[in-house]
């Protein structure tokens, strides 16, 4: 295994760490006797797997349901100095609220403490100042840190590059989980400013949000020859000596074997990236264009200055990945998302459009003549019945 340091953590983090998110039994809270068996043997052999490969970081949440409660299950049997372990909880606007949860979590992890607290979900400008406002959930936080509870203070984001950015700045976290991998590469600010203030920077759900890459379209494995699509969007990310880990949501203990064929190539990723990302750039250009290639993303409105809060920027964004990659079964889950998942992937998608004025909203695109057509062949060729988070189903 690989290791970095992890920011100002001072921890030496492996470039690969265990996500909490697909092994569980489910994504509600049940008793553990209602567990199965089989599960449980499932998850502590998938544990006893990443440790053997020196994965020692294991990361879950409160919010995925029984999954705190049976690692608490395996990880009292280890050595905890060989451990880092993250749980995260989302910001409350009662921090007292907050103070029980994270509570919660020890207790269901059965540890005395935890190295890593991420506040879940600063997704917004609302959640973060739940999180950074005086008295809010940081202060619980460094109060738990005190006590010896907490080791280091992060967060997790799925929201927009400016309220990263913002968190960021405010320096009161040590580390960042955020997403970022080659197909979605707006985040590289927020990166940069982790590494300015000397911050953790974890990489979320490389392989599922990265493209599904466990289940890649013909197209794309051909393009990434002599990688696979999984291992070439390791590899991508870990060229990048800014990022320090990426989560492998494992959902048995398998599912780390692809990602182990990553270890041999960091040292030379430049000449092993080089004539793939020169293929899919290429292919992308002779797909979409090379003006719109390099120009879709100028001028885009804000969901809140768009009629009917569309998500434009993520609509032409996933039509892009259709068109150039034959990326369709990703396209619709991620598209079909818009709608019902809130502050998670903000915005609706464009099936009203027909009742609506975009004219006023583009008008700072080069492209705002013909994006109102696309839109329109998105929303045809990939929007369908809605689809919940996975914590929602």
């Amino acid at each position: 295994m690989l290791y970095r340091r992890f920011g100002r953590t001072e921890l030496q983090m492996p470039v690969f760490s265990c996500g909490g998110m697909r092994y569980q039994h489910s994504w509600k809270d049940v008793p553990l006797a209602d567990i199965p068996q089989k599960n449980q043997e499932n998850l502590e052999a998938t544990i006893r797997r990443s440790l053997e490969l020196g994965i020692n970081h294991i990361e879950t949440a409160r919010g995925y349901g029984t999954s705190e409660i049976q690692l608490g299950q395996i990880l009292p049997s280890f050595e905890r100095d060989r451990l880092i372990i993250q749980t995260k909880v989302s910001p409350k606007a009662d921090p007292a609220e907050f103070e029980e949860i994270v509570r919660t979590s020890l207790d269901n992890l059965q540890l005395d403490y935890i190295d890593l607290l991420g506040l879940h979900g600063v997704n917004n400008v609302d959640t973060l100042q739940k999180s950074i406002r005086p008295g809010g959930c940081v202060e619980v936080a460094k109060k738990l840190q005190a006590e010896g509870k907490i080791r280091h203070i992060g967060f997790s984001t799925h929201g927009p590059t400016q309220v990263i950015v913002d968190a960021i700045e405010s320096d009161l976290f040590d580390y960042v989980n955020l997403h970022w991998y080659y197909i979605f590469q707006d985040n590289w600010p927020a990166i940069e400013a982790a590494t300015r203030h000397d911050m953790g920077v974890f990489i979320i759900s490389p392989s599922n949000k990265g493209g599904n890459l466990y289940d890649p379209p013909e197209r794309l494995v051909q393009l990434c020859q002599p990688l696979s699509p999984m291992v070439f969007n390791d590899l991508f990310c870990l060229s990048h000596p800014q990022i320090h880990t990426l989560s492998l949501g494992a959902a048995k203990p398998s599912d780390f074997d692809e990602h182990m064929k990553v270890l041999p190539l960091v040292e030379d990723a430049d000449q092993v990236l080089s004539p793939i990302l020169d293929r899919l750039e290429k292919r992308a250009i002779a797909a979409l264009g090379e003006n719109w290639y390099r120009t879709w993303k100028e001028g885009l409105p804000d969901i809140q200055s768009t009629p009917g809060n569309i998500n434009i920027a993520i609509a032409l964004w996933l039509g892009n990945l259709v068109e150039a990659f034959d990326m369709t079964g990703y396209a619709e889950a991620r598209y079909n998302l818009l709608g019902g998942a809130s502050h998670w992937f903000p915005g609706n998608k464009a099936n009203n459009l027909s009742s609506l004025d975009l004219s006023e909203s583009l008008r700072n695109s080069p492209h705002a003549d013909t994006i109102p057509e696309r839109l329109a062949k998105i929303h045809a060729r990939i929007g369908g019945a809605d689809v919940k988070r996975l914590s929602q189903q």
